[in-house]
């Protein structure tokens, strides 16, 4: 006489884990590139709104600034990390204030400081694009 075979075996349960520890190994990695890649926006937004706002204050004031964070009329009046917090802003001036280039540096938030790629973005005041990593400026700023 024949029983009712019930549930699974140890073998079965060791097969499935095994299959799913596989997938799991290759989507992780693949879905923290994927994250890495589209926090990229928040430091190429904030880049263009500092830009923006360096063109205003140097309509009013025949030079531009450095203070990113403080209040018109002395600086931009931005806040000093990007939306999400992903970077950090800085503007370095030259020329007697004639010139300027922002930058955003990866803060820990986020994991951006993992982006070897892309590393810092930068922006100058003739709109020259950059980045410090090791991957093109035309990669990293699409």
């Amino acid at each position: 006489m024949k029983s009712a075979q019930r549930g699974m075996t140890l073998v079965e349960l060791l097969t499935v884990m095994v299959v799913v520890a596989i997938l799991a190994s290759i989507a992780v990695p693949s879905y923290r590139s994927y994250l890495i890649r589209s926090n990229r926006a928040d430091a190429k937004s904030a880049l263009m709104q500092v830009q923006a706002a360096q063109e205003k204050f140097y309509l009013q004031n025949n030079a531009y600034t450095d203070k990113v964070s403080d209040s018109p009329p002395t600086g931009l009046g931005l806040a000093a990390t990007t939306t999400n917090s992903f970077y950090s802003l800085s503007v370095a001036l030259g020329a007697g204030g004639q010139t300027y280039t922002a930058t955003a540096t990866p803060t820990t938030a986020g994991g951006q400081s993992a982006d070897t790629k892309c590393a810092n973005f930068t922006v100058t005041d003739i709109g020259k694009r950059g980045v410090s990593g090791t991957d093109t400026v035309a990669n990293c700023w699409k």
